[in-house]
């Protein structure tokens, strides 16, 4: 029973890894990149700002980015479901008027999946028996994108909303609690990074790659995004 749960948690986090990682990824480079562009205003001491702005821009960035990114997510899911039913509808059509022909096209798709030409054919013929299946098999082999029923465009812009929040507050909480110093941008670097790794973890965990090429690309585009916004808040205050 525990190993059942346990395979069912990691399916899941399988299937929603990728709003996971893109939303996670880009809630902690957008609110560090407000820490980071102000941190670097203020090592030229021409730019003084508080740690109280820190809190109200990077949380306005937060929620408002947060918002935006879910929302697209869903309206992306929501256009590649409506693609492929055209194209499903589009594929039944052309089974019905020639169905032959579509059972030579699926063949050859199948040949060229490696399958021997009897054999593809044979397949193809099976297959020709049931037309909607037939359809969702040659999308599949035209990689046009997933079936509808097998995505959930808004738990999709859900799951993108709350890792991007979730992840997005690591690198501004020290200002949350302490005066915007020197002690407070090493705290945000440091919690960004744990974050980074955390994230590739996640990803290491869910598909089993190695845990190591996971962190190192998490932290390296992260560190990457830190580093411009450091370097341009450090060019404009200076």
């Amino acid at each position: 029973m525990t190993e059942h749960k346990t395979n069912g948690t990691l399916d899941r986090v399988r299937d929603y890894l990728k709003q996971i990682v893109y939303g996670g990824n880009d809630g902690i480079v957008t609110t560090f990149a407000i820490v980071a562009g102000f941190a670097g205003a203020q090592a030229e001491g021409l730019v003084q700002i508080g740690g109280l702005a820190v809190v109200v821009f990077g949380l306005a960035n937060l929620f408002a980015d947060a918002v935006s990114m879910g929302l697209g997510e869903f309206l992306s899911a929501r256009s590649q479901h409506q693609m492929y039913r055209r194209r499903r509808s589009e594929r039944l059509e052309m089974i019905q008027r020639d169905q032959s022909g579509a059972t030579a096209r699926l063949a050859d798709h199948f040949g060229k999946r490696g399958l021997p030409p009897s054999e593809a054919q044979q397949a193809a013929e099976a297959m020709s028996k049931h037309a909607p299946m037939m359809a969702d098999m040659l999308l599949s082999q035209e990689n046009a994108g997933a079936a509808p029923e097998s995505e959930n465009p808004a738990l999709n812009g859900l799951v993108t909303f709350a890792a991007f929040v979730v992840f997005g507050l690591l690198p501004i909480l020290p200002y949350l609690f302490r005066t915007a110093d020197e002690a407070s941008f090493r705290l945000s670097l440091s919690l960004t990074l744990l974050a980074l790794a955390l994230l590739g973890v996640l990803r290491g965990w869910a598909t089993r790659e190695s845990y190591g090429r996971a962190v190192t690309e998490t932290l390296g585009v992260g560190s990457i995004c830190a580093a411009v916004a450091f370097f341009v808040g450090w060019l404009v205050g200076g």
